[in-house]
């Protein structure tokens, strides 16, 4: 029993360091594109500040981009865990919509980092669109519209252009805020709250006449 109990308590250990490493190294590397930009940033760097060994640092990630890729993903987990929850237990149109893009603004506006890591690396951004953490995203997104107009929140359109045109918006607009908020980060939250009666407007006017069509 006790050499169970000894070898649970190891495993866990191992796990909580394993979380802290990462953790670690993933603020290291934010901090460092922040203040250096991600072109000047280097894995040496990323690793000074940590602390952690050099080798250690390749236990968790082969390259700087595989950090870019973390960093987004972990961003877009969260938010969109967020989002799911805003659009799901909205009981009006402008609050399913207004929520939403509430939610993703401040998000990006607070942390403008990965936004802005996303627009200057187009490559690797494009690689992720090919990968799980964004077609869930796209998922979601569309599993929610389709509660929504069954809800009859929002009118019986074609789903798949009204996803592709809340994600457009959403992901150009995230990228204009985050240029705004990266020039003038004191400004961030009231950016966020004008893209999103911005966004609201946008489509709250467009819906009736996009219901009317044939």
């Amino acid at each position: 029993m006790d050499m169970l109990q000894s070898s649970g308590e190891v495993a866990g250990k191992r796990e909580r360091n394993r979380i802290r490493n990462r953790r670690a190294i993933l603020h290291a590397a934010r901090e460092c594109f922040r203040e250096r930009g991600y072109d000047n940033s280097t894995i040496r760097d990323i690793v000074r500040r940590t602390g952690l060994a050099a080798g250690t640092f390749y236990n968790y990630f082969s390259s700087k981009q595989d950090i870019f890729a973390a960093l987004l993903t972990d961003f877009l987990t969260n938010l969109n865990n967020n989002l799911t929850r805003y659009r799901r237990t909205s009981d009006t149109t402008e609050d399913f919509i207004h929520y939403a893009y509430l939610a993703l603004y401040t998000a990006t506006a607070r942390d403008p980092l990965v936004y802005e890591l996303a627009h200057r690396n187009d490559r690797a951004l494009k690689e992720l669109f090919g990968s799980d953490i964004l077609g869930l995203t796209m998922l979601s997104l569309e599993g929610d519209v389709r509660d929504a107009i069954d809800r009859q929140l929002l009118p019986p359109i074609d789903q798949e252009y009204l996803c592709a045109a809340f994600f457009g918006v959403a992901y150009e607009t995230s990228l204009t805020l985050a240029r705004r908020a990266h020039k003038n980060p004191e400004s961030a939250d009231s950016e966020a709250l004008t893209a999103t009666r911005f966004s609201t407007a946008l489509f709250l006017g467009g819906l009736p006449r996009l219901a009317a069509l044939p």
